[in-house]
């Protein structure tokens, strides 16, 4: 596999994801693009040596964990994504890889992820943290919101930059998903100063607010 991977090294992308995730070391990234990534984590899906990658922990390079994510992602059975979820969190040491996967089989069992998704919010470890308040906002901003999840995501202190930013993300999304419920929190001020200011940039760049509700939101700063 490592061989593999050297073999598709691409210079000027490693410095270009060295930039973007400068908080891990530069020698672990050996510069794939995601789609070449992503066709390899469909192979290893598909072998007989599935197992033993995912429990080749930890992994030496940055990609082997972008590529460790995108093989849970496919796993149809619940509970096995799950544990497979649990086993790889503590590993995630950057926003990239917390990022990138979102296994679809979530979307089909929302009230047994929901304990889940909590506990990883609540979670000491920044990216773990991070990734549950991406699939709260992923999968519990449409018909199965509930208000109780903006004060769980606002409870969420942190002077880390990715994982301030998640939480900012999260409300900036609201904004545009389920803005009459979320809108008091801006108007009242309930949100840390930096992310109540930065959620409201966030909302405004995006195409899904609507321009009343973006002029209303200036006013807010």
């Amino acid at each position: 596999m490592k061989e593999k991977l050297i073999k598709l090294k691409d210079e000027k992308y490693k410095e270009f994801q060295s930039k973007l995730v400068p908080n891990i070391n530069k020698d672990t990234i050996i510069g794939i693009r995601t789609p070449e990534l992503r066709n390899i984590a469909k192979e290893i899906f598909n072998s007989d040596e599935r197992e033993v990658f995912l429990n080749d922990l930890p992994h030496k390079y940055y990609e082997e964990n972008l590529i460790h994510f995108f093989i849970i992602s496919m796993i149809k059975d619940f509970d096995v994504c799950i544990k497979e979820v649990e086993k790889f969190l503590p590993y995630v040491d950057c926003w990239p890889v917390s990022d990138q996967a979102s296994p679809k089989v979530f979307k089909k069992h929302h009230d047994k992820l929901l304990p889940y998704v909590k506990k990883w919010i609540k979670s000491k470890h920044i990216y773990t943290s991070r990734f549950g308040i991406r699939i709260l906002m992923n999968e519990y901003l449409g018909d199965d919101f509930k208000k109780e999840y903006l004060d769980l995501v606002a409870s969420v202190k942190s002077e880390d930059y990715y994982l301030k930013m998640m939480v900012a993300w999260y409300f900036a999304t609201a904004l545009a998903k389920q803005y009459e419920e979320i809108i008091p929190y801006f108007e009242e001020k309930r949100l840390d100063d930096w992310i109540h200011k930065k959620a409201i940039q966030k909302a405004c760049e995006s195409f899904r607010v609507s321009d009343s509700h973006k002029e209303y939101l200036k006013k807010l700063k």
